[in-house]
């Protein structure tokens, strides 16, 4: 039995090391196929038109955007796009981001007495609610006026409660990373025009997605008409600019709509994140800078895509998904989850680097995994062994006992 014991201490010390190793091409089959967890790149990475029709589905309709995504919101499959992963500049589409990022830590109640200070740095032809220093809101109130008017202003004074502009830069770029979303660069909370500020169709309908499945981004977001708080006890309305939500200037809203966030700047030109529900199905899509018409074609072109996606569900396969390239590992630490990662609320693990745009395929989940306690498997190695060991020899002395035992008796 002493014997027994130490040769399965052996076993137990060299199993952990050969299960969790390192993958390379040394690595079993079974250890790489645990760690390619993240896809190949997808139709997605392709120059233009992407879709995958069965006979009889609906042709995609000829739209004039430079990049646009029609996605199941419920699944994450992408039914068709076009140039999904082009990084162009996002507008106020960038707010749903910063929502995503900010809105979970300020309770919707709390009060807040602006500042001058907040409300310095704000780019020349913002568009603004209309906060004014030394009054004080409710965060709600603030909430409102970032998705409805698209205030720069209301993300202002957000910034600052959370942090300030520079810390919630870094965070949206961080939460950017955890859904997948590696064509974004953040320059700016609010969207406006800066350098090297840039989104995609792709990316901005991860977004715009999970924004979705958190109850108060899904209200504000879909909220078509406020009041807003003035001085004193006075109120003034405001009207969301999403002309597919509300019909304004002659454009027909659409059936179903549930928001998401139009943009515009002279840059980005027109940009909208929108989604519809019909029929127990919710479609989201993204459209980026049409070419042709005049400032209301972009929710044409979204009305048009909607349609198409409602019509040819179920006709057509997927292309790619809105979760392919969200990191993921088998081993997470508790303080890498992220409750906000997707409608089942999925755990996934923080990239170690914000600049992670090309790190996909089966090496970028291997530093997942490392980075999130996986690795080479040799500490846990050890302890299993150690304790093997100790194991073995306390049966082995046991053992002695009881032989001493029955030889005095």
């Amino acid at each position: 039995m002493s014997a027994c014991s130490l040769c399965l201490a052996g076993t137990l010390a060299l199993t952990p090391a050969t299960a969790a190793a390192r993958t390379g091409p040394g690595a079993s089959p079974s250890s790489r196929a645990r760690a390619a967890q993240l896809p190949q790149p997808s139709l997605l990475e392709r120059h233009g038109t992407q879709v995958r029709r069965h006979d009889g589905a609906p042709s995609v309709p000829d739209v004039s955007a430079l990049s646009w995504l029609v996605a199941d919101a419920d699944s994450g499959d992408v039914l068709a796009a076009s140039e999904a992963h082009r990084q162009l500049p996002p507008a106020s589409t960038l707010k749903t981001l910063f929502a995503l990022t900010v809105l979970p830590g300020l309770p919707a109640g709390l009060r807040h007495t602006v500042t001058d200070q907040e409300l310095e740095g704000l780019g020349e032809g913002s568009s603004l609610v209309g906060i004014a220093e030394g009054l004080t809101y409710k965060v709600s109130d603030l909430w409102r006026g970032v998705f409805l008017s698209s205030g720069n202003d209301a993300v202002h004074v957000l910034a600052a409660m959370n942090g300030g502009i520079d810390a919630t830069t870094t965070e949206m770029q961080a939460k950017a990373r955890a859904l997948g979303a590696l064509d974004t660069h953040v320059v700016t909370p609010d969207g406006y025009d800066e350098p090297g500020q840039v989104s995609s169709a792709y990316d901005l309908a991860v977004f715009g997605r999970a924004g979705l499945h958190n109850a108060d981004f899904a209200r504000y977001c879909a909220t078509a008409d406020a009041w807003f708080p003035g001085y004193g006890t006075s109120t003034y309305g405001i009207q969301n600019t999403n002309r597919l939500l509300t019909g304004a200037n002659g454009v027909e809203p659409y059936p179903g709509l549930i928001g998401v966030k139009n943009g515009y700047t002279t840059n980005a030109g027109n940009t909208l994140v929108a989604a519809a529900r019909r029929g127990g199905r919710t479609l989201v899509v993204t459209v980026m800078n049409p070419q042709a018409g005049g400032g209301f074609t972009v929710y044409e072109e979204a009305r048009e895509l909607l349609d198409w996606g409602f019509a040819a569900a179920g006709h057509v396969d997927p292309v790619g998904s809105l979760d392919a390239l969200r990191p993921r590992a088998t081993a997470v630490r508790p303080h890498t989850l992220d409750p906000q990662a997707g409608p089942a609320g999925r755990p996934v693990a923080a990239p170690s680097s914000p600049d992670a745009r090309g790190a996909r395929g089966p090496q970028a989940a291997a530093e997942v995994q490392d980075a999130a306690g996986g690795g080479s498997g040799w500490p846990v190695a050890g302890a299993i062994a150690a304790a093997a060991v100790l194991g073995a020899a306390a049966v082995a002395w046991a053992l002695r006992v009881r032989n001493g035992r029955a030889a005095r008796g």
